[in-house]
């Protein structure tokens, strides 16, 4: 995959593309199986789940916390929590790498042990947001030393339980405050109820994605307005399938768009909570079809893509490909409602106006998105900054523009190993 300074060439279509694919299993999804399974009362089948660093990151992370788990087939079978893998007094270290969700989803799984747990992660996870969770967490009962850091490493005091109760949370930097708070409710002694504070939370479906999880688990989840409330309960599931990662899908689909063909991504969910399945509304604003069936989605790009405004604030993710499709479009776009990226893995609004403008596209910051407009492009070095999103960006523009040396494409595994290859897989002729 890669050369011998670490880059990959980026491989250019031929012509209209004609292929079929699949994607490996949801990283939201997976991560949030493993949690829960975690704080269930007897073992959970987690099937076809994603195998990434992130994935393998969370597995660690709840085994280190006291619940281990076993490979099966198709999957893990996940124990719950038990009393700790530590002998009093003894500190457990929870790796975090770069993953969002592990930092933001298990500090409260640490709160409910025994013994101290000391969480720390890579140079650009210490410059991601979470001091409003530990705010929170010490507001429902936790110890957490940070010393006002407000990132990691920081180390969490388990006392064998946490009071839950009622608590202010601002979560406009990240959904996956709300969501980590709701997923360990469940198991605090008087459950959980979250007021929501500061500006809008990003990525609503992500939040809808957690609540419909817990109720698969067998919590009960109530919301008014900006008020959740979820109460003590045992959890349960002795299964749970996880869907394909429609957020991994969209270069895919972007593909056929950006070269006028169609892509077929197999096992695309009839109905489903993932942010990824706004792409089957938004791929017709781009000159493309897509069509659902029982088979999986089906995308035909037009050739030409016109100009859009769009406000991507719950689906931010999707912002890095939806950038670099935009850079062929017939004219000037705006990205909207996408300040939040700032805090990601980089920060994805200038790393993305930095690379694209790099390679001759005229791509601006604006307060919270992106003004583009499109330019003969040419090729290059695209930094990805350690970020697996930018990867599959630099991997769009690679489809009609030759020359397009992707740095660091392992970072893409994050959430899709073998992006590359099925990438190139793609391209072959059929």
């Amino acid at each position: 995959m890669t050369d011998a300074h670490d880059t990959w060439t980026a491989p250019v279509a031929e012509g209209p593309l004609d292929a079929d694919v699949r994607v490996p299993g949801s990283k939201s999804i997976t991560n949030r199986a493993y949690v829960l399974a975690a704080l269930a009362s007897a073992p959970t089948r987690v099937r076809t789940p994603l195998d990434s660093r992130d994935a393998r990151l969370m597995l660690g992370a709840i085994y280190a916390l006291g619940a281990h788990s076993q490979g099966s087939i198709g999957g893990y079978l996940v124990h719950p929590l038990g009393p700790g893998r530590v002998h009093p007094g003894e500190t457990v270290r929870v790796e975090l790498g770069n993953a969002g969700t592990v930092a933001r989803f298990t500090p409260a799984l640490a709160a409910l042990g025994t013994g101290p747990a000391l969480f720390d992660g890579d140079e650009a996870l210490r410059r991601r947001p979470i001091g409003p969770l530990l705010k929170a967490l010490r507001g429902l009962g936790a110890r957490i030393d940070d010393d006002r850091r407000e990132a990691p490493p920081f180390t969490v005091h388990g006392e064998g339980g946490l009071r839950g109760g009622k608590v202010d949370l601002d979560s406009s930097a990240s959904s996956q405050f709300l969501s980590a708070l709701l997923l360990a409710g469940p198991s605090f002694q008087q459950g959980v109820t979250v007021r929501l504070v500061g500006g809008a939370v990003p990525s609503e479906p992500h939040i809808a994605m957690t609540v419909e999880m817990l109720r698969r688990f067998g919590a009960t989840v109530e919301r008014e307005g900006s008020e959740f409330h979820v109460p003590p309960t045992r959890l349960s599931c002795p299964e749970y399938v996880v869907e394909p990662d429609l957020s991994t899908a969209a270069p895919f689909a972007a593909a056929a768009v950006v070269t006028g063909g169609t892509v077929r991504i197999a096992g695309w969910p009839q109905q489903t909570t993932q942010p990824g399945d706004w792409l089957r509304s938004l791929l017709p604003l781009l000159g493309a079809t897509a069509e659902l069936d029982a088979g999986g989605l089906t995308v035909t790009g037009s050739g030409t893509i016109p100009g859009v405004e769009l406000d991507l604030h719950d689906v931010g993710e999707l912002t890095p490909v939806i950038a670099a499709l935009l850079c062929f479009a017939e004219g000037p776009s705006v990205i909207s409602g996408v300040a939040h990226l700032r805090g990601h893995e980089t920060d994805r609004l200038t790393a993305l106006a930095t690379e694209l403008s790099a390679l001759g596209a005229d791509v601006r910051e604006t307060e919270d998105g992106l003004r583009i407009t499109p330019a003969p492009l040419h090729g290059g070095k695209f930094r990805t900054y350690d970020d697996h999103r930018l990867v599959m960006a630099a991997a769009v523009l690679g489809l009609r523009v030759e020359g397009i040396e992707v740095e660091n494409p392992e970072t893409v595994g994050k959430t899709y190993p073998g992006f590359a290859e099925a990438w190139t897989a793609m391209l072959q002729p059929s």
